[in-house]
């Protein structure tokens, strides 16, 4: 019997190759948007990452007919007020830098403060040089990745406007017994517990996963993508790009969020219930 397929909603490529890691013995066959020859890219017009994931969730199975796992994820700085949050693919496209504590010597000249858009090296540069003088103790920082999957009765189209936040979902976000490291995700982080929160909209449903961290003063390490080189694990002692792409997978957002989307998968997918 053929698998059944799950359309992974990405142009990214290193996120694309996470997701095939991660979900490597899932009972689906994992299709991606270039092998359905895609191209359309649904506009993240929402202001949080709920919202964008919903979004694409719904947009990519309405335009597949595949049962659908989109995300939206970013990094959340402290000291910059949650940037660049859901704004973390595109940050520096708009506004020139301005370092949170200007140095002596005047701090960034003009001009210099708007790279950062197009490119992942040039987004670190950008977020280091807003963080120029910022202590230690104050780079607190973390990644969140929302995964919804979505079914194609519960698509809209690629203009759709996103739900608000503070809308009451329908059904009910509850709280349901889901095994914490489903038969088809290797490894694991403990602490997560038994119980996972789950938000339903119709046909479609969130859950959230995230990892705190500092940002490093300067770039370490080649494994990882966006962020990553910065993105210092005090319980490593190493930068995310510094980990092996095996260990990342035990620890990262979209780590913890892919192992709650897992058990999902089983029950949305393949009817099995938990």
């Amino acid at each position: 019997m053929p698998q059944p397929k799950l359309l992974i909603a990405t142009h990214n490529r290193g996120k694309l190759r996470e997701y095939r890691q991660l979900l490597r013995e899932a009972p689906f066959e994992l299709i991606s948007l270039e092998d359905l020859g895609i191209n359309a890219e649904v506009e993240e017009t929402g202001s949080t990452f709920h919202e964008n994931a919903r979004l694409k969730g719904s947009s990519y199975a309405a335009l597949s007919g595949l049962l659908t796992l989109a995300d939206d994820s970013g990094l959340e700085v402290d000291a910059l007020g949650g940037e660049p949050g859901v704004r973390s693919a595109r940050y520096g496209e708009e506004s020139p830098v301005t370092p949170l504590y200007e140095r002596g010597d005047g701090g960034i000249s003009s001009g210099e403060g708007r790279s950062g858009g197009n490119s992942d090296a040039g987004r670190v540069r950008l977020l280091l040089r807003k963080l120029e003088g910022v202590p230690w103790e104050r780079r607190t920082a973390r990644f969140r990745c929302v995964i919804a999957i979505a079914t194609p009765a519960g698509g809209g189209s690629l203009n759709a406007a996103p739900r608000s936040e503070t809308e009451s979902p329908s059904p009910p976000a509850s709280l349901k017994e889901i095994p914490p490291n489903p038969p088809f995700i290797k490894g694991g982080v403990g602490g997560f517990g038994p119980k996972l929160e789950e938000q339903q909209w119709g046909d479609l449903t969130l859950v959230v996963g995230s990892v705190a961290g500092m940002i490093q003063y300067s770039p370490l390490g080649d494994e990882g993508f966006g962020y990553d080189p910065v993105f210092y694990l005090p319980s490593f002692q190493l930068t995310m790009a510094q980990l092996p792409l095996e260990a990342k997978n035990r620890i990262s957002h979209r780590a913890d969020a892919a192992r709650k989307a897992a058990a999902l998968l089983l029950r949305i997918g393949l009817g099995y219930d938990y």
